[in-house]
């Protein structure tokens, strides 16, 4: 039977319609290269391993997850992945010390080729009887290697000075964007703090998405991303953008013939601050 559709379906689709490249993008898609993720007043845990495992529901292969802080605790990844599956795909390493970290990095060409071996021992074993639908048949090559609080261990390092710490993060550094590079697959990064020592994190990004807290929960903008709703419980969508309601009305507009225009603000407004024209031509600042 038909059921009704509720209203913010409606929205949803209409806002589909007016640009259907962001149809059902919830969360960003983490291009080939370097992704820079900074998160406004906390570490972002959950939304760092959201991504991770939002790449991996649309990625096969695994994920390598070189530690620092306490970013691949098991305690959160467990409630937020939608499959235990799920988790087998992602392989754990964790710097205790700068040279921990930065050897942990050089290391991953060995992991991802034991990660071979492994697949193609068990491909093996299971081969005779066919493998299930629900078994892991991933390729080989990494999906993506996640690397949080890449600076955490080198600026807190006492047994390196200054010059010495930066040197060994550009290393690391140089090693994540061959990786990145070389298997042409996303690495997904954190920073502790943004400062002068952290800059090269910046610089050598190839995306960066900014996070920042809301009361409606995170909110993430990458430069081909924004995050216009938010999903509740029971499927409906809170809207929660000045941006979201000029996509719902200006495809509105074209449905009933009518030109969209946006009036250019005949001041600056500061950022995030939405802008209005009133029936007198004035142009106002919602505070």
């Amino acid at each position: 039977m038909d059921q009704p559709t509720r209203g913010a379906d409606r929205n949803r689709s209409l806002a589909d319609q007016a640009d259907p490249a962001t149809d059902g993008m919830l969360l960003p898609s983490l291009g080939d290269g370097i992704t820079l993720l900074d998160v406004e007043g906390g570490r972002g845990v959950p939304i760092l391993q959201s991504l991770v495992l939002d790449h991996l529901l649309l990625h096969d292969g695994p994920a390598f997850w070189v530690d620092a802080n306490g970013h691949a605790t098991t305690t959160t990844l467990a409630q937020i992945a939608p499959s235990q599956r799920l988790l087998n795909r992602i392989h754990v390493a964790r710097g205790f010390t700068a040279y921990q970290h930065y050897g942990a990095v050089c290391d991953l060409p060995t992991a991802v080729n034991k990660s071979i071996q492994m697949s193609t021992t068990d491909a093996g074993a299971t081969g005779r009887g066919g493998p299930s639908r629900d078994e892991d048949t991933s390729p080989h090559t990494p999906a993506l290697i996640v690397a949080p609080a890449v600076d955490a261990q080198y600026r807190a390092d006492d047994t390196l000075g200054e010059t010495h710490a930066k040197t060994l993060q550009a290393r690391t550094l140089a090693r994540l964007a061959t990786y990145a590079d070389g298997y042409d697959i996303p690495v997904l990064v954190t920073r502790n703090e943004r400062n002068e020592f952290t800059e090269p994190i910046a610089t050598v990004a190839d995306h960066h998405l900014e996070c920042e807290q809301t009361r409606m929960g995170p909110r993430v903008v990458g430069e081909d991303f924004e995050m216009l709703v938010y999903p509740v419980d029971d499927g409906a969508y809170y809207q929660t953008t000045f941006a979201y309601w000029r996509q719902l009305l200006a495809a509105r507009a074209t449905q009933v013939d009518v030109e969209p225009t946006t009036p250019a603000p005949s001041t600056p407004t500061p950022e995030g601050v939405g802008t209005g024209v009133t029936a007198d031509g004035e142009t106002v600042a919602a505070t």
